[in-house]
């Protein structure tokens, strides 16, 4: 999203100070959700590509002339969508195989996160079935082959489709063909934050148990209840999986940042 850039990051201490920048008091505490779903043509059943008269680009574009989005470029390439200054509905992005994401706005209530869902659906809907395009909120792709996905014209999608196999063995699955549901949370403290952290990991294997839905890979089943969550067992051990460090003696700002700065970059 065009914006000014980010401060160069001059030592530890600017990041554990970013982090700690993000305390609120409750009043101001807001829940934020990140959703994506898969993108078909409804009389083929075929993922849907970007460029084309019934592509992504195309459905972007329904929703900008319908709707008042506007467009976030890179290059010639629509890649994401806005609301104009002021306006509320969060951002839509685009995920490496098309998968259609609504990053939505910090809100008070999981209600108004369930209204503002069922809007950005609703919207999807209108400017989508003209052109025969469906949307699948799935875990996994049910029947399309890694092939089969199409590629987003994103600069950063490139440099992961050429890392990703270096470190794993399903980091291409993981891009093209799955979907995914992201919550995001305040905190007061930094006591409440490793507390929010340590539930939500905790409760993290029953959310995905509870909500599993990705029983098939290529039309067959695969085995698993869900198969996403099996794709990242083995993606990128060094920056995915459970994280015990976050439930021992000392875990706060400082041991997040140390964590992160360890992972290696792209």
């Amino acid at each position: 999203q065009d914006q000014a850039p980010s401060p160069p990051v001059g030592s530890r201490d600017d990041l554990v100070g970013w982090i700690a920048a993000g305390c609120k008091p409750r009043e101001q505490w807001r829940i934020g959700t990140e959703h994506e779903k898969f993108l078909f043509h409804v009389d083929t059943l075929k993922p849907v590509p970007y460029a084309g008269p019934r592509g992504v680009r195309a459905l972007m574009q329904s929703l900008i002339d319908q709707f008042g989005w506007l467009p976030i470029m890179e290059g010639d390439n629509i890649i994401a969508l806005k609301r104009p200054d002021g306006e509320a509905g969060g951002t839509v992005s685009l995920e490496p195989g098309g998968q259609f994401e609504l990053s939505g706005d910090p809100l008070k209530t999981v209600h108004e996160v369930c209204a503002e869902t069922h809007a950005h659906l609703n919207q999807c809907l209108t400017a989508g079935s003209p052109m025969g395009i469906g949307f699948l909120g799935m875990g996994f792709a049910p029947h399309w082959t890694l092939e089969d996905m199409p590629r987003m014209p994103k600069q950063r999608y490139g440099v992961m489709t050429r890392y990703m196999p270096q470190v794993g063995a399903r980091g291409l699955d993981m891009m093209y063909r799955t979907c995914t549901i992201q919550v995001n949370l305040d905190f007061a403290s930094e006591a409440d934050m490793v507390q929010k952290f340590r539930v939500s990991l905790a409760l993290q294997p029953i959310a995905t148990a509870i909500f599993a839905c990705s029983p098939f890979t290529e039309g067959k089943p695969n085995g698993f209840l869900s198969a996403r969550s099996e794709v990242w067992r083995d993606t990128d051990k060094r920056r995915t999986g459970m994280l015990p460090f976050v439930f021992e003696p000392g875990m706060g700002f400082e041991r997040y940042a140390d964590y992160a700065l360890d992972v290696p970059m792209y």
